[in-house]
């Protein structure tokens, strides 16, 4: 176990406040091996939360380190664990053969180990299959649950891209690799207004650019596993506050599949975040934080400058938390 000191970080617009929020006290990693297959998370503890500790599962090319960028509006609020669950990061790789029930059970492995009986859990891209599927085979943990570029199918462009890209990434052809997963998750230009889309693009490919091969290998067999295993089960989702959002120009999960994953869940409703594509997590930091910290601490969502309209798209009867 390490735990460092972190440096205080607060919300842009602390000034205006007569007290600033409070800082998250010390950031701890903890080593964890599950089925013989190790694995770390990031704790960020606040010891004056508003709300019981929040989860974060990012996408696949995303991992533990990758929400830090959002912990200065995120950490007042609540304590923070971020994962690499194995096959994913830095932890053990993982065969395909270990499906969506494994990830999931890893996660409930995690939150027993830290003692977190309940949490609010964030699932974006890939994120929210295996958030969805914790959420589906173990309720209990789960107060309130929030997804970003969901959804409850494999996008075609997605399903038509990994047999190719998976090739060139075998091959060694990286920068072909590069370019076809920045198509893949950032929109057209031409589609609308994206904020920072240039710069994020140049990131992305950066980031895909400088994969090890250890990452390599751990992305073809990401693939393999989605294309192997799918990325929903029609088993019951827990009928807690939802919500699912996107980018009003995501053209991996689009905003209509989002929907139909919102329409599926007992409690949830749908919104989409101006101005962005898949990426909207990191194209509006700012913005999509204070979505997710809002709905987790029981603030209003509607009207919102940053959002459209958000719906109510709630399975079943609609209970109070959808009207």
């Amino acid at each position: 176990m390490r735990t460092t000191a972190p440096t205080p970080r607060y919300a842009p617009d602390a000034h205006r406040h007569a007290s600033a929020p409070p800082a998250p006290e010390q950031v701890e990693e903890r080593s964890l091996t599950f089925e013989g297959f190790t694995y770390t998370c990031r704790i960020v503890h606040q010891s004056a939360p508003q709300t019981i500790p929040l989860v974060l599962l990012g996408g696949s090319s995303q991992n533990r380190f990758s929400w830090q960028g959002h912990e200065k509006w995120l950490s007042p609020l609540c304590t923070l664990v971020t994962v690499d669950l194995p096959g994913y990061g830095s932890s053990d790789f993982l065969p395909a053969r270990y499906g969506m029930d494994f990830l999931a059970a890893a996660v409930r492995h995690m939150l027993v180990s830290i003692d977190m009986p309940q949490v609010n859990l964030f699932g974006g891209c890939f994120g929210e299959v295996v958030g969805l599927r914790f959420a589906q085979l173990h309720p209990e943990f789960v107060r309130r649950l929030v997804f970003c570029g969901a959804a409850k199918r494999l996008p075609e462009i997605y399903t038509d891209a990994v047999p190719r890209l998976s090739r060139a990434l075998e091959r060694g052809e990286i920068g072909e690799a590069a370019a076809g997963l920045v198509r893949l998750f950032m929109c057209n230009p031409e589609a609308g207004q994206v904020r920072k889309h240039a710069a994020v693009a140049r990131l992305l490919q950066q980031q895909f650019l400088n994969q090890t091969p250890d990452e390599i290998r751990k992305a073809v067999e990401h693939n393999t596993r989605l294309l192997t295993h799918g990325c929903y089960r029609p088993l019951p989702i827990p009928d807690v506050p939802s919500l699912v959002f996107t980018g009003e120009y995501d053209t991996l999960c689009t905003p209509q599949m989002g929907r139909e994953l919102a329409a599926a869940m007992p409690a949830a409703r749908f919104t989409t975040v101006k101005e962005a594509d898949h990426l909207v997590t990191v194209e509006r930091r700012l913005e999509s934080s204070d979505l997710i910290g809002r709905f987790y601490t029981d603030r209003p969502i509607d009207d919102l400058p940053y959002c459209n309209a958000v719906e109510s798209l709630c399975a079943g009867p609609v209970p109070a938390v959808c009207r």
